[in-house]
């Protein structure tokens, strides 16, 4: 008897960090998983690790996404998790910085969705995760683009699910609050910093990024059939803890 085609899962980002345990997580659920990260090298030992594909690609290269798009003759699921936050304050942020941050995180997400959606539109389990942040609920000072990208990231899931559903594709987005990643390791490097922090998030920690990825499957599974448009705060409840840092604030007087 032959055996049945796996499903094929592209996720972006994926060389490090939520991207790689999101494909570990889909590796495991039984998706042929394809990680794409700029950094080829990172991506190739994310494949190799789970017996998948890999592919170095920029995100913000439509004549490249297009490209590589081409060579997949199926894909069932897109993780759009690439995404940058360099910081910078909002009164002195570069326009250039700014323009590259929502090149990466919002006009990515669009190149690699409209390059897929062929095979997605051919799919009869084609669903969409979109990696936004808790950033685009409760704005990061800082960051510059960062939140705003991320707002708009959630307004074009929506858009996406609106769209989309016709083709029966389902486009969701999971929104992490803070995760002990290699590109927030400086965030956590001060010990008594990083204690305060968990103190104020409901759960008691920092998310990992199994925590993150493990939301993933649920999105992009038959138990999820009727839900899209959706966006899950996976934050240990970080966002509806205003009270915390109230009651932290007048601690501190």
């Amino acid at each position: 008897m032959t055996q049945p085609e796996l499903p094929v899962a592209v996720v972006t980002g994926a060389g490090r960090g939520i991207g790689a345990a999101i494909s570990r997580r889909l590796a495991r659920t039984g998706f042929d998983v394809v990680a794409v990260d700029l950094d080829g090298e990172s991506a190739s030992r994310i494949a190799d690790e789970i017996g998948g594909r890999c592919a170095a690609l920029d995100i913000t290269d439509a004549e490249a996404v297009r490209s590589f798009a081409a060579t997949l003759p199926r894909v069932d699921a897109l993780v759009n998790n690439a995404g940058i936050f360099p910081p910078a304050a909002i009164a002195t942020v570069d326009p250039d910085q700014f323009r590259k941050v929502m090149d990466v995180n919002v006009l990515g997400t669009l190149i690699m969705t409209q390059a897929v959606l062929p095979q997605l539109t051919e799919s009869n389990q084609a669903a969409i995760v979109n990696i936004a942040s808790i950033a685009a609920k409760v704005v990061t000072p800082g960051t510059a683009a960062y939140s705003p990208s991320k707002a708009a990231v959630v307004s074009l899931t929506k858009l996406l699910a609106v769209e989309l559903a016709d083709r029966d594709i389902r486009v969701n987005a999971v929104a992490p609050g803070g995760v002990a990643t290699e590109a927030t390791a400086s965030f956590s490097a001060d010990a008594d910093r990083e204690a305060r922090f968990n103190s104020l998030i409901p759960a008691g920690r920092r998310a990992t990024p199994e925590d993150i990825a493990d939301t993933v499957p649920f999105f992009l599974g038959s138990d999820a059939r009727y839900v899209t448009g959706q966006v899950v705060y996976v934050d240990g409840g970080l966002t509806e803890s205003t009270v915390s840092f109230l009651r932290a604030a007048q601690s501190s007087n």
